[in-house]
């Protein structure tokens, strides 16, 4: 896509990954007769490497919208590798469509169940969108956390309530540390690129 100027290209973001902002580069065609279909194009802005989203939606919407869109496939594909390392929906040696869509069935109840818990324990999101570069907090009880204290709780070890409480806090801690340097590093390196660009 060199042919397309410099002034197609608008850098947003493509949500929150595990390690900060997604920043991109984005550029938009129309294709098609109507003002519904455009050809979505994705620069990764050190690699400079491209991806290609044909887009179709039933009334005008800002190129924003799209890039949101564009950017939930992360989501979705992080639920599918959630499903797999959490409750096992890959694990199944199975034949028979009855036996594969029990097992399916089992496994996708299982992670709902603990999506909810984790999604009933996380605190209202914070307004500042720098918060996790900042903040001292552990992270939120997340799905393979709660899996983790719900295997332990019915198949208790030889350690305390407490000490087991106590782990799950350091653990949580531990991640926050890690994410609170990936977002300081992103952020670093996204004003370098602004900088430079200016």
């Amino acid at each position: 896509m060199s042919h397309l100027p410099a002034t197609a290209w608008h850098r947003q973001s493509a949500g929150n990954g595990a390690k900060g902002p997604r920043h991109y580069d984005w550029a938009w065609i129309h294709i098609g007769t109507d003002e519904h279909r455009h050809l979505l194009i994705r620069r990764n802005r050190s690699t400079r490497e491209l991806a290609f989203y044909l887009c179709w939606s039933p009334t005008a919407v800002p190129l924003s919208e799209l890039v949101r869109v564009a950017g939930a496939r992360w989501s979705v594909e992080e639920c599918f590798q959630a499903a797999k390392s959490q409750v096992g929906l890959d694990h199944y040696q199975v034949r028979h469509w009855t036996s594969w869509h029990r097992h399916i069935t089992l496994a996708m109840l299982a992670l709902a169940f603990l999506t909810a818990l984790a999604a009933d324990a996380a605190p209202e999101p914070p307004a500042d969108t720098h918060h996790h570069g900042r903040s001292n907090d552990p992270i939120t009880l997340t799905v393979p956390e709660i899996r983790h204290l719900l295997v332990t709780a019915f198949n208790p070890p030889a350690v305390t309530a407490t000490r087991l409480l106590h782990w799950s806090n350091w653990r949580r801690h531990h991640q926050a540390t890690a994410r609170r340097s990936h977002y300081r590093r992103r952020t670093c390196w996204i004003d370098h690129e602004t900088a430079l660009e200016y």
